[in-house]
């Protein structure tokens, strides 16, 4: 089974029924949790035990992508136990910000921590990690495995490392924070949805999952401004979808 589930799609906070930024990623039995922010824990648990989680992947130390690594933290110490460390690979900072939230309980008891940017070989995939721009150190994702190229570029800002990054990707996850045509004085740590569609187009991606929406945001009108610049699937991550891969 090759699929991705949503967990949560707003950018800086969830709205009501939502959750910020995760995915889940399975793949012929191996589960990969890309970021948890805010209120993501909850549906990853509608689809395993926390202890049935073989790795994490966190883009960066902003709480609506890792906040929920300290609810998985708890669950994992508290809860049902597995055998071994959960492989954690994340930027500088992450680790950091997430065991502000954990007084008493050390994180490093239960995760085993890799630093992005960098490559690993994780279960069947192997995970190139990309520094992306952004407010903080922040890594954009690619991710192959027979069959399969997924990149992600979790909440960062438009550069032409994103080219390479989801080059022939079967799947860009891209952030579509912002709507409307981009000006010269423009965020350069944020994207639109046009900007997701122009690098989608560019990489020569199959299809493109928007996400990381700013709370109230018309999600209709960014995907017809993600569309009016990629000619490819477009959709808009919402809470408990399933893409099969």
């Amino acid at each position: 089974m090759r699929r991705l589930s949503v967990l949560g799609t707003c950018g800086a906070w969830p709205e009501a029924g939502r959750g910020a930024s995760g995915f889940l990623l399975e793949y012929e039995g191996f589960r990969l949790v890309l970021d948890l922010g805010y209120a993501t824990l909850p549906r990853l648990l509608e689809h395993c035990a926390a202890a049935d989680v073989d790795a994490v992947v966190v883009t960066h130390e902003h709480p609506d992508h890792c906040a929920d690594l300290s609810a998985l933290c708890r669950a994992l110490t508290f809860g049902e136990r597995r055998s071994g460390l959960v492989p954690l690979y994340c930027t500088p900072g992450v680790v950091r910000r997430v065991q502000a939230m954990e007084p008493t309980e050390d994180l490093l008891d239960v995760f085993a921590v890799h630093p992005l940017p960098g490559s690993y070989r994780v279960g069947p995939f192997q995970l190139d990690g990309v520094l992306l721009p952004h407010h903080v150190p922040h890594a954009g994702l690619r991710l192959t495995a027979p069959g399969l190229t997924l990149a992600y570029s979790g909440d960062a800002g438009p550069a032409p490392a994103l080219a390479r990054l989801a080059a022939g990707a079967d799947l860009f996850i891209a952030g579509a924070t912002l709507q409307g045509a981009r000006s010269d004085d423009g965020d350069p740590h944020l994207m639109s949805a046009s900007d997701a569609g122009t690098w989608a187009g560019r990489a020569g991606a199959e299809r493109l999952l928007l996400t990381h929406f700013w709370p109230g945001s018309n999600r209709e009108r960014s995907i017809a401004e993600a569309r009016s610049a990629f000619s490819g699937d477009v959709v808009a991550a919402d809470e408990g979808m399933t893409l099969p891969l």
